[in-house]
């Protein structure tokens, strides 16, 4: 059956005749609106792009930012532009966007409220990439963990010990607590104690010392190691012997060290004593 458009009858279909109306009184304007949204869109697209790849430049030339947070900067940059344009385009389309920024504030803050914790762990994750405390490979102790950093994200550092274990640290945690980075500084002094009997001679303790770590080739020159009496303990003479060294070769040098030491004293017949408890009785014992 065919339909026949000129028997159709316009005031019998009033919604074809209100439609017929609005074509007629603002599909003109319609028409306009809709071509200066898509141009808003295309030209914001343009300016948005290039607002990004500025700020990237930007972000490259500053040493402490790194590319976890340059890429967090960027997205964060780009979808508020791009808020901002729809912002701007959609009321050329007749819509209200009042109520849809009032949606947003209602709705952020209630998923604000029920993912603080999270927000929280983010907010420590920037703050840790903005200041840098520590980078990956570093060695640090924080939030009661100590290893080296293998990752850093916005929401947590993950950590491998040095029995290989490995953790992962919520960022808020880590940001909340004291942050030790042992290998932030290109040296560190290694800080030993060496022990002699009451009996030993001093001065020649320290030359035997001294003599031992000259030949530990990671040792630096400058500072020099200083070895100096510390205490007179219960059963010994301590003496504290703090060389410098690369950091990379902290621990060659602690181990080298306390070995050097052991074998220069016993080498000089200089004792190198254990606790003891002298014992003295007094009195007449018991006659059967």
């Amino acid at each position: 059956m065919e339909l026949d458009l000129k028997s159709l009858n316009v005031e019998q279909m009033p919604w074809l005749k209100k439609g017929q109306d609005w074509l007629i009184e603002s599909g003109a304007d319609f028409v306009v609106n809709i071509v200066v949204f898509v141009l808003i869109l295309i030209v914001g697209r343009f300016i948005i792009k290039g607002l990004v790849k500025l700020t990237r430049k930007m972000l490259s030339r500053s040493n402490r930012v790194t590319e976890t947070l340059q890429h967090f900067v960027l997205s964060v940059v780009s979808k508020l532009l791009w808020l901002v344009l729809l912002m701007v385009a959609l009321p050329r389309l007749g819509i209200d966007i009042a109520p849809l920024i009032a949606g947003l504030g209602v709705t952020g803050f209630i998923v604000g409220f029920a993912f603080q914790e999270t927000l929280g762990n983010l907010a420590a994750g920037l703050m840790l990439l903005l200041n840098a405390p520590f980078k990956i490979g570093d060695y640090i102790e924080a939030a009661g963990n100590a290893g080296t950093v293998k990752e850093l994200n916005l929401m947590a550092t993950t950590l491998t010990t040095p029995d290989n274990k490995k953790i992962v640290i919520p960022n808020s945690g880590i940001w909340g607590s004291s942050i030790v980075n042992y290998t932030a500084n290109d040296t560190r002094r290694v800080d030993l104690t060496a022990g002699i009997s009451y009996s030993a001679d001093i001065g020649k303790a320290i030359s035997v010392i001294a003599e031992k770590l000259k030949g530990i080739p990671q040792i630096l020159e400058e500072p020099a190691p200083m070895i100096e009496l510390l205490e007179m303990a219960d059963s010994s003479v301590n003496f504290v012997v703090r060389p410098w060294t690369k950091t990379e070769d902290y621990w060659t040098v602690f181990f080298a060290a306390n070995r050097a030491i052991k074998e220069g004293l016993d080498a000089a017949g200089i004792e190198i004593p254990f606790p003891q408890m002298d014992v003295h009785h007094h009195g007449t014992p018991p006659t059967s």
